[in-house]
C-alpha cells in the first residue's frame, strides 16, 4: 500500500484539488493499493470543505472534492510514503516539523514535464482562471506521479 498526502497552506484549494484529481487517477486504474489524503500547514480552516470555487471548477472537470480540511501533524511523516506540497513555502514549513523526513517530501509539480519544480499558484485571492490553471497543472503532474510510484 502506497500512502500519499497532499499539502498546501489552508487545505481548501490546492491540496484538496490534488487529492480529488489523484483519487480519480487511481480509481480509473482500478488501483486499490493507494491511500490518499490532504492537509494544510495551517489549521485555520480545520473541518471545512474545500473552497466553493475550487469545488465548482473540479466538478466541471468531473472531480469530487469531499474531504474536510485538517492540519498536518508529526504523525503524518510516519503514516505517509509521499508528501507532496504545493509550493516552496509549504515545503519549508513541512520540513521544519520535528521529525520531517526530507526524502518523502516533493513539490506537486516535481513530476510535471513543462513546469517541473515550480510552485502551484494559490488561486484563493485571484479570479476564476486561477482555479482552472491549478487543475490543469495538477492533472499533468499527478498522472506522471502515479507512474512514478508504480515503477
Amino acid at each position: 500500500m502506497k500512502k500519499v498526502l497532499f499539502v498546501c497552506l489552508g487545505n481548501i484549494c490546492r491540496s484538496p484539488a490534488a487529492e480529488a484529481i489523484f483519487l480519480s487517477i487511481v480509481a480509473a486504474k482500478n488501483d486499490q493499493s493507494v491511500l490518499i489524503d490532504s492537509a494544510g500547514t495551517s489549521g485555520f480552516h480545520s473541518g471545512q470543505l474545500a473552497d466553493s470555487r475550487m469545488r465548482k471548477f473540479l466538478e466541471l472537470k468531473g472531480y469530487q472534492a469531499t474531504s474536510r480540511s485538517r492540519q498536518i501533524s508529526l504523525h503524518d511523516f510516519d503514516e505517509f510514503d509521499y508528501i507532496l506540497v504545493a509550493d516552496e513555502s509549504n515545503k519549508k514549513n513541512v520540513l521544519s516539523l520535528g521529525n520531517a523526513k526530507k526524502e518523502k517530501v516533493f513539490k506537486m509539480l516535481d513530476f510535471s514535464i513543462d513546469h517541473k519544480g515550480e510552485d502551484v499558484p494559490d488561486p484563493y485571492y485571484g479570479g476564476d482562471q486561477g482555479f482552472s490553471l491549478v487543475i490543469n497543472l495538477l492533472e499533468e503532474s499527478l498522472n506522471n506521479f502515479y507512474q512514478f510510484i508504480k515503477t
